[in-house]
């Protein structure tokens, strides 16, 4: 370091050079994800031909050696003489940033491409980069070692390499059939510049493939992986467009069809166009803006949506997502306020969080020339876009709104009726938020009356009981340790909440009680953190009804408590069935044993029959827990020193919710068929015993 700072102190980085010095700059990190974005680099300009008509298959190989191909049969890039550098379309494309064909010449409409340096960068980051064209019946070829054409004595990257010193040379290599265009693509990523640990991930890989396949309809992708010694090939191609990608993407059942939102708009914008003599000359030009939207809402709650500018991601959104939204809200806060007196809406407005629930959306839009943030190309700017997809939006969903079909008139009068759902529940939790803090028995007066609340503000220590019945709340109240065990007492069966709709399970008062109880709100508010108890345990009766109630609560909190579930805070009681007095002789005291199920019993009294022990007749038997003594029911099912409880775990969190769909949902038939089926496995002494 030097306190002299002098012009020989600076550097002009020239041709690729930027690109290898900062390469984050251009392909955002040098970890795997920098070097799968390379690949998209190369891929996308395939795709960008066949956004363009050319081509209809695209072959990606990951090949045993590190490497990575990439072919198409699209026109191939340009071999011809570019007028201005003296060099082939090939050389230029690959040596020269910011040169290519998506400046607006007119060979693309619109393209994932926008700042004509992937092909560059990716040959500058290639420790070796071999390209071959099909055109004109003759099959081209050229090599480039770190960005720098020349020539390979062997076939590897390590082959020796000869650069070009006075003038480059595409090589004619072969004979193309007649009529055949395309290109093929074959690099080494240098090591150099990526870490040793960045690899090309097939899953990945393989996602976003599939993700383009149903951007570009018609368009069939394979994916040929040979690292392996059992080669993997995976092909993908969807006719049906971005309406399968939603069908795809979509986690739960449909509350309405997948609906199509497609129109055009016009914009002008002022920008620099190169003239024929080399100077820059802002002009204004009209840009067409292409929509296309599929949406459709499920449900459930959560929200999945995807947008694209001309087949590119943009996963942090910008100016198309926000007009998609801005008419999403405009229509249906409209058609609420319109309905309102039917939808039992008062005064309260729904809010953007209320009509995402469920959504499923892919957002696409194409137009030349957008303008990104970055070259990474995350965020869409451009402004006008923003209204245009509103506009669009909008038109096409009033007019399904206003449609007289059948079908149209029912989806959507259900998914009025689901966002006001959604709305009464952030308001119905955003009440249980603020009343969520532990209050004792003094200051509770938001808590339910009939909540038999413990001392201790330890959330992790405290434990809430859910007691069946009145009669076992008296009985559990005696046998409780009131330092860190709460009592809520239900009224027999619950609300079936898995068929009941969002409004009506928050105004059943066992639900509501729960959930206000626990603390910590409901559905997409729900905020583990916040809940009062450290564990939530069920303790119904040892019969069928018991059972019943269990489940019901099961179904309760794994739709709309579900984080309880997945954190292993949710118990189920386990009571004992009998009450075994053995009789010892003399002034030795009685022994008491407690047994679980008929078996136990059975093999209890086998032994004491072998003893030669006797035992009382007859035997008690609890039909429910009220039949036990306070101190009976303390020793066996709530003292943490003599009970055992059941935790209620999911470990196939998509079979679960298909399993209480199938149980406790409203389709009679399926489950009628799996009683029928299950019937002979199941008998009814193990459920009532």
């Amino acid at each position: 370091m030097t306190s002299e700072y002098s012009a020989h102190h600076l550097q002009v980085l020239e041709g690729l050079e930027a690109v290898r010095k900062r390469p984050g700059m251009y392909i955002g990190s040098t970890d795997s994800r920098g070097l799968m974005h390379c690949l998209w680099e190369i891929i996308d300009n395939s795709v960008d031909e066949a956004l363009a008509g050319h081509g209809s298959r695209i072959d990606i190989v990951l090949h045993a050696d590190g490497s990575v191909e990439v072919r198409d049969r699209a026109r191939g890039i340009p071999v011809d003489v570019e007028p201005r550098t003296g060099l082939t379309g090939v050389e230029v494309v690959f040596t020269k940033l910011h040169a290519g064909g998506k400046f607006g010449g007119g060979s693309y409409a619109a393209s994932g491409g926008l700042h004509g340096v992937g092909a560059s960068v990716v040959n500058a980051l290639s420790e070796r980069l071999d390209v071959e064209v099909d055109r004109g019946g003759k099959t081209y070829a050229m090599s480039f070692h770190r960005g720098e054409p020349g020539l390979f004595a062997g076939s590897g990257p390590d082959s020796p390499f000869t650069p070009f010193e006075r003038s480059s040379e595409l090589r004619v290599v072969g004979k193309a059939p007649r009529g055949v265009t395309g290109t093929r693509i074959r690099y080494w990523a240098d090591r150099q510049i990526f870490t040793k640990d960045a690899a090309f991930g097939h899953d990945e890989l393989v996602q976003r493939v599939r993700q383009t396949a149903f951007l570009v309809p018609g368009l069939e992708i394979v994916v040929l992986d040979e690292r392996a010694d059992e080669h993997v090939e995976t092909s993908y191609r969807f006719d049906g467009g971005i309406s399968e990608f939603a069908d795809f993407l979509a986690p739960d059942a449909a509350v309405t069809d997948t609906w199509r939102l497609t129109g055009t708009g016009t914009f002008t914008e002022t920008v620099p166009v190169l003239q024929a003599g080399g100077s820059m000359v802002p002009t204004e030009v009209q840009r067409e803006c292409e929509v296309d939207i599929a949406v459709r809402w499920g449900t459930g709650y959560d929200t999945t949506t995807r947008s694209f500018v001309n087949i590119i991601a943009t996963p942090k959104g910008g100016t198309h997502q926000q007009g998609f939204e801005q008419g999403l809200m405009k229509v249906l806060r409209a058609q609420v306020e319109q309905n309102a007196r039917k939808l039992k809406v008062g005064n309260d407005k729904i809010e953007k969080d209320d009509l995402l629930a469920g959504l499923t959306a892919v957002l696409t839009v194409r137009l030349p020339e957008p303008q990104f943030e970055g070259q990474t190309k995350e965020v869409l700017g451009t402004p006008a876009v923003r209204q245009i997809v509103a506009s669009v939006v909008q038109k096409e969903l009033a007019a399904r709104f206003a449609s007289v079909r059948r079908d149209d008139k029912t989806q959507t009068a259900q998914l009025l009726e689901k966002i006001v759902s959604e709305m009464k529940a952030r308001i119905s939790a955003r009440t249980h938020k603020e009343t969520q803090r532990r209050k004792n028995a003094l200051e509770s007066s938001s808590l339910p009356s009939k909540l038999v609340d413990c001392r201790s503000n330890d959330v992790d220590n405290s434990e809430l009981f859910i007691v069946e019945g009145n009669s076992a709340l008296g009985t559990a109240r005696d046998a409780r340790n009131s330092e860190y065990q709460a009592l809520l007492p239900i009224r027999g069966k619950i609300l079936n909440t898995q068929k009941a709709s969002i409004s009506d399970m928050l105004s059943n008062a066992e639900c509501a009680s729960i959930i206000q109880v626990i603390g910590a709100g409901s559905g997409r508010s729900f905020d583990l953190s916040a809940a009062r108890y450290g564990k939530i345990i069920l303790m119904s009766d040892a019969d069928v009804d018991g059972a019943h109630i269990r489940t019901l609560l099961l179904t309760l909190f794994f739709r709309y408590m579900r984080p309880l579930v997945e954190a292993g805070r949710v118990f189920a009681a386990v009571p004992p069935l009998h009450r075994v007095i053995v009789m010892n002789p003399g002034s030795k005291p009685n022994e008491t044993i407690y047994t679980y199920s008929e078996q136990e019993l059975h093999a209890l009294l086998a032994r004491l029959k072998k003893a030669n022990k006797r035992w009382q007749e007859p035997i008690q038997r609890y039909k429910g827990l009220g039949e036990m003594d306070a101190d009976q029911l303390a020793t066996t099912t709530m003292d943490r020193a003599g009970r055992t409880l059941r935790r209620v775990q999911v470990k196939d969190m998509e079979g679960a919710a298909q399993v209480f769909d199938l149980l406790m949902g409203s389709e009679v038939a399926p489950r009628r068929e799996f009683i029928v089926d299950s019937s002979d496995r199941l008998a009814r002494e193990s459920i009532d015993v």
